[in-house]
């Protein structure tokens, strides 16, 4: 990839894999999952489910409470066993292409309460390529405040993780994924239980990283924004009920496939389908 779609001069897998690639050969796909299935005790929490992603947009992934939202991203990321299925990035199975994504958790996964500073957090993200046991080198520690400062951190780094508020804690997990330069993003409720400012933040910044070639795949839970925030949605609850870009698949049919009866929730996605890409009903 060239040098001028980088977010910042850190480690740069991405630049490798672009090197590696024909160019005169068709881009494949940045994910490609097919057949998999998913179960807990038995009982199948993803079902069969098939999908190619479009290379550098950002997918939102929606879906009702136990739907496999966040299964779906641990199942790609070889988190928790498959049943069956396959999962591909760039065409290579995942397993050979690790070094090309990067995973953002739930805040609520980690135990904010170890003692470790803010700019440790961020250096994790670069342990792979730093190797175990081995010391922290000086350009790791910058790459890493180069990330800090991309979402507005840079002046916690010597802060322990326990004394930051949860925007903060969710700026951190951002920044831990830049600092790795990953082709893919995938990202587990970035927006849960972050103030205004932070959500603002985090959408400038999916729209960077799509500005810079990069793939972006995030669990999400509401509907209102999903035509603001989103290129492309994927529809889910166990099976993959859709999968497109927003203006085709974000329908009042679909919805109710996926949300079934929930009427809340299918209130919020009325009134989203109302509001449109600019965000304001169709009264106005």
């Amino acid at each position: 990839m060239p040098a001028g779609n980088r977010i910042e001069p850190a480690s740069a897998p991405s630049e490798a894999y672009g090197a590696a690639v024909n160019a005169s050969a068709p881009a494949p796909s940045p994910l490609v999952v097919r057949d998999l299935t998913i179960a807990y005790r038995r009982r199948p929490v993803l079902w069969d489910v098939d999908l190619a992603a479009t290379d550098g947009v950002i997918t939102g992934i929606v879906g009702p409470n136990g739907a496999g939202k966040s299964t779906l991203l641990k199942g790609v990321l070889d988190l928790v066993p498959r049943v069956s299925g396959s999962v591909s990035i760039y065409g290579k199975p995942y397993r050979q292409q690790r070094r090309l994504v990067a995973y953002v958790p739930q805040r609520e996964s980690v135990d904010w309460d170890y003692p470790v500073s803010a700019l440790d957090l961020v250096a994790m993200g670069l342990y792979r390529s730093l190797g175990w046991l081995r010391p922290v080198r000086r350009a790791t520690r910058e790459a890493a405040r180069a990330a800090m400062d991309l979402v507005g951190m840079a002046d916690y780094a010597g802060r322990q993780i326990s004394e930051l508020s949860g925007g903060q804690q969710q700026r951190l997990f951002l920044a831990r994924a830049l600092a790795q330069d990953p082709q893919i993003y995938f990202m587990d409720e970035p927006f849960a239980g972050v103030d205004a400012a932070t959500e603002r933040a985090i959408v400038k910044l999916l729209q960077r990283l799509r500005g810079a070639g990069k793939s972006v795949f995030v669990v999400h839970h509401d509907l209102q924004t999903v035509r603001s925030y989103f290129d492309d949605l994927l529809m889910l609850n166990l099976r993959v009920v859709a999968h497109g870009p927003v203006a085709e698949v974000f329908t009042n049919d679909n919805l109710q496939k996926t949300y079934g009866g929930r009427l809340t929730l299918l209130d919020q996605a009325v009134d989203a389908l109302g509001r449109g890409p600019g965000g304001r009903g169709r009264s106005e």
